[in-house]
């Protein structure tokens, strides 16, 4: 039943014709070196991957080739909006336009424009995992084809690839989608190395509280693995606090592994990513550079998986390709030169985030639907979960967050997100407005990295 659905969803007249045959037939024998999940068993480093991906074969082609002379370890592949939008026809246009004229018509790849035969020959020839980037709720026709092409590691969620983008797609439809998503990566994990499930952390980037970040973490990596996935990242981005940063990479890392064991995943592998800053950039590039090696070394120091890399031209637009991969080059050596850092902790930051965790967690369990998607949509729907500055319709919107003296990002409203008085009362206890508006104190927290 499920693979007449697949046949359904694959037979669309805007990629080639699916070979399941075939496809499963490449995946078996497919390289181990294009996945991630092998690259991650077998590294003892952090693995660097940047952004990056334009519309034609040619330019990528040429984007992973600089990419390769830095020494990446994963490439990218960004996809276009068009596409992420399920608008193929529109991306089919663009393509044809970009080819025509040489200019970038789209913003990222046209994956299902391309088709995966096609695509599945850049993939071979660099022999280096790939990750799927896009943003999209209905990913079903994306990711068939990201998979047939080679690509063994697949970013987003029903949650962290909505209600950070979208107005007014269906959440139910989402959590239904990916669903599939995840069925179809646990079906073609049994071929050969595990594909990779990653989430998207960084939400809004906008004033993130960890608490929130975390179990948006916790949810998908169970939905995922419920499904039968066997290789999940989990991940979140720089929140510009160096302390912060630690503290919820000690707490996700622990609740992860504790939350996986309960639900009778104890086989499944889960990894950590860190997101470089995905606020707003500086214009002064050396500036930039600082705050980009200053990730660097909070990736380390955090212990994390992988580390995706920004650009000192952040601020000015899609960077080039030769600034892109110096991006990695110097994140690959300052890597290289941070050897034997300490453990740090914070024993009372991570009983306070672990206990806001656990209270949201167990809010979520109890909802009386009798799957976890539904109560997981039930919960956003409640504003249990709320994400701060998400555009969706069906987001609360009632919990406020700002950053305290040392930019730690705090709770001042909770909204129905529930938190214990004792924790609101310890996250408000660090607040200080100085005098300004609170409006005035949000404003100058979104931007203090300019």
């Amino acid at each position: 039943m499920f693979q007449a659905e697949r046949r359904i969803i694959t037979n669309s007249p805007y990629t080639d014709s699916f070979d399941f045959d075939e496809i499963r037939d490449f995946i078996s024998g497919a390289s181990k070196n294009l996945f991630i999940s092998h690259k991650f068993k077998n590294s003892n480093k952090i693995l660097v991957q940047p952004r990056g991906g334009f519309p034609t074969y040619d330019k990528v082609f040429k984007l992973y080739e600089e990419f390769i002379n830095a020494k990446v370890d994963i490439l990218p592949l960004t996809i276009d909006s068009n596409t992420r939008l399920n608008d193929y026809e529109m991306a089919k246009k663009m393509l044809a336009l970009s080819e025509e004229s040489d200019e970038n018509m789209l913003n990222g790849y046209p994956l299902i424009t391309h088709g995966y035969r096609t695509t599945r020959e850049m993939v071979e020839h660099f022999d280096t995992p790939i990750s799927l980037r896009h943003g999209t709720p209905d990913a079903r026709l994306l990711v068939e084809v990201a998979l047939a092409s080679g690509i063994f590691e697949i970013e987003g969620g029903p949650i962290t690839y909505l209600l950070p983008y979208s107005k007014n797609f269906p959440l139910d439809k989402a959590f239904l989608y990916w669903k599939y998503v995840e069925r179809v990566c646990a079906e073609y994990s049994k071929l050969n190395e595990p594909i990779n499930r990653e989430s998207f952390g960084p939400l809004t980037a906008t004033l993130q509280p960890p608490a929130i970040v975390i179990v948006i973490q916790l949810l998908e990596m169970l939905l995922s693995l419920e499904e039968g996935v066997k290789s999940f990242s989990v991940s979140f981005s720089q929140t510009g606090s160096m302390l912060q940063d630690i503290v919820s990479s000690n707490v996700i890392k622990k609740l992860s592994r504790k939350y996986a064991d309960i639900f009778g995943y104890s086989d499944a592998k889960i990894h950590l990513v860190y997101h470089q800053w995905m606020g707003a950039f500086p214009r002064n590039k050396e500036f930039s550079d600082s705050l980009i090696n200053t990730s660097t070394v909070i990736a380390s120091l955090v212990r994390a998986d992988k580390i995706i890399t920004k650009t000192r031209d952040e601020a000015f637009g899609i960077p080039t390709p030769k600034v892109n991969a110096t991006a990695v080059s110097n994140t690959q050596y300052t890597l290289n030169i941070l050897k034997g850092l300490p453990n740090i902790s914070d024993e009372e930051e991570e009983e306070n985030l672990i206990e806001m965790v656990d209270d949201i967690m167990e809010a979520v369990f109890n909802d009386p639907a009798d799957t976890l998607w539904r109560k997981v949509f039930n919960s956003i729907k409640n504003g249990i979960i709320d994400i701060p500055f998400s555009p969706h319709i069906i987001n609360s919107g009632e919990a406020i967050t700002v950053r305290d003296k040392n930019y730690n990002i705090r709770f001042y409203k909770r909204g129905n997100i529930p938190i214990s008085d004792r924790c609101l009362d310890y996250e408000r206890s660090k607040i200080d407005l100085n005098g300004m508006s609170l409006v005035e104190n949000i404003i100058h927290d979104i931007g203090i990295m300019l």
